[in-house]
């Protein structure tokens, strides 16, 4: 027997199901009561009296509606055992027998709505009950005791409110022991406590489709404004995307012309907007939004002999001073630093050549500015910044990591993590300890291009993408000190993750290079209700 809510006629009602094998009635009542509409094995009755004692044989569902009895006594359905359905709706109902529906070993649906139940001490025992349903003794003042006895209860968060209601009511309950979750199992359902209930949970749901391919996502504020950048390479264009507060979705903003674009970087320095549009050919560009002409308005070019194929761009703040790096994957271009210097921007600093660097993170050791580079021909470089010469100086490597396409940091309580990302084998996640990267864990990768860490509050996830399958999500759980599986996305080719939160929203953009861009929504969800 199990109990589920179901409207009916825009009506609120209980509903007990009972799982145990249909049997035949062997009684046989050839007539149709008086008051009753009987069909071939369907009974209706309407403004009866008094519950009738005899139907069809073949009869297995039961209505009363507008009935003229306030009372459902003990053993009134024991002429009826082949019963499935038994329905009481617009009654004038008060009291109902703790015995009311003895008799009744085929029950299966029990709805009783719209009646003025007052009283009932109901007994429940016996009938291999898993769980009940919210608020089934909800406006029942009068109970006096509910026996629960011999049921296989499951203590989880479907059952948070009889705990809640337990700790309310006047109602006496008799020792009952939970069978699950086995966190649960064995315990005293009476020594439960509402707080001992973990029963808040997240997800992505989708919110939002867009119809174009990207390779690239940032979120950014501007002014007192959020907005979203995507880089589309097969349109040539950087996308930018703002909220609309009425209709409350995503809706073009503008856009910035260019060539097989790969990356969009939005930077903002003394309120002035600065976007640096990564491209693979024609060179690479930098805008600057001019806000009284409400455009974009090219005003550098970036060196073609040092970015000839960028892959990933970072912005970042040393001392005060703003500084943005190139990513090269050419065999001949260069992983560049520029800085800016008050009029624009010009190289700094040359990394290294020859490496065709596929990523570039920007992150912080030990309160120390550092750049990993990810590369097809090494293993994951990081640097150091060197205060005194203001410039990056190699520091090591992450050992046994080769083919990492990129890296991403996070961090949990203080400690520092990366994601690796592997196209094909295990993409990993790893913690600094003060001296050097180690493994925390791995991720069977398949075609893997993006492991993107995101926080959302007290949430931490990391996203893998994959061109093979779908995509997955995984949450950090505290306790294990590692990420457990969450949920799964549907993106065509993923490249890259960016969070943006508007309204007290959160919303997750997915950048997809074979299928349409994605939004989802960070949703909290109560699995108590």
């Amino acid at each position: 027997l199990r109990f589920s809510f179901r409207p009916f006629h825009g009506q609120e009602q209980l509903i007990c199901k009972h799982d145990k094998k249909k049997k035949k009635n062997s009684l046989v009542a050839p007539r149709c009561p008086v008051g009753c509409t009987c069909t071939k094995d369907n009974a209706l009755c309407e403004n009866v009296r008094s519950v009738p004692h005899t139907f069809p044989s073949d009869v297995v569902s039961l209505s009363f509606v507008k009935s003229g009895f306030n009372e459902i006594t003990g053993g009134s359905f024991v002429h009826t055992p082949a019963l499935q359905l038994l329905l009481f709706t617009a009654n004038s109902l008060d009291l109902i027998d703790e015995d009311a529906f003895l008799g009744l070993p085929h029950l299966e649906y029990l709805f009783i709505e719209n009646n003025k139940i007052a009283s009932i001490s109901p007994s429940l025992a016996y009938n291999n009950l898993e769980t009940l349903p919210k608020d089934v003794f909800k406006g029942m003042d009068a109970l006096t005791k509910v026996d629960l006895r011999g049921n296989n209860l499951i203590c989880d968060c479907k059952l948070k409110w009889l705990v809640e209601w337990m700790h309310h009511t006047n109602a006496t309950l008799d020792e009952i022991h939970c069978s699950g979750p086995p966190i649960q199992q064995g315990k005293k359902l009476n020594d439960l406590l509402p707080h001992s209930f973990d029963c808040i949970t997240a997800e992505f749901a989708s919110y939002q489709s867009l119809k174009f391919e990207s390779i690239s996502v940032e979120a950014f504020t501007f002014g007192t404004d959020q907005y979203v950048v995507f880089a589309q390479p097969f349109a040539g264009t950087c996308s930018f995307l703002e909220w609309d507060h009425v209709e409350m979705t995503f809706r073009t903003y503008d856009t910035i012309e260019s060539t097989s674009t790969v990356v969009c970087k939005p930077m903002v320095i003394d309120n002035h907007l600065f976007v640096i549009a990564a491209q693979l050919f024609g060179g690479s560009h930098i805008y600057k939004r001019d806000t009284s002409a409400n455009k974009f308005i090219k005003i550098q070019d970036i060196d073609i002999l040092k970015i000839r194929k960028p892959n990933d761009i970072e912005t970042f703040l040393i001392d005060g001073e703003s500084f943005f790096v190139i990513a090269d994957s050419s065999k001949a271009g260069s992983t560049t630093v520029y800085k800016w210097n008050g009029n624009g921007f010009y190289s700094h600093q040359s990394l290294h050549k020859w490496f065709r660097d596929t990523d570039v993170e920007y992150l912080e050791i030990a309160n120390k500015p550092h750049l990993i580079l990810s590369s097809s021909s090494q293993r994951p470089v990081v640097y150091q910044w060197n205060r005194s010469q203001k410039q990056f100086d190699r520091r090591t490597d992450i050992p046994d990591m080769e083919d990492v396409f990129s890296v991403k940091h996070f961090r949990v309580k203080g400690e520092l993590f990366i994601c690796l990302t592997r196209f094909i084998g295990d993409s990993k996640v790893m913690r600094w300890d003060g001296a050097m990267f180690k493994e925390v864990q791995t991720f069977p990768s398949r075609g893997s291009m993006v492991f993107q860490p995101v926080s959302i509050g007290n949430w931490q996830y990391a996203i893998l993408g994959s061109d093979y399958s779908l995509t997955q999500v995984y949450q950090w759980d505290t306790k294990r000190g590692q990420f457990i599986p969450s949920q799964e996305l549907n993106i065509q080719a993923p490249r890259a993750f960016s969070l943006v939160s508007i309204d007290d929203r959160v919303f997750l953009l997915a950048s997809s290079f074979k299928g349409k861009t994605q939004i989802y929504e960070h949703l909290m969800i109560d699995l108590s209700n």
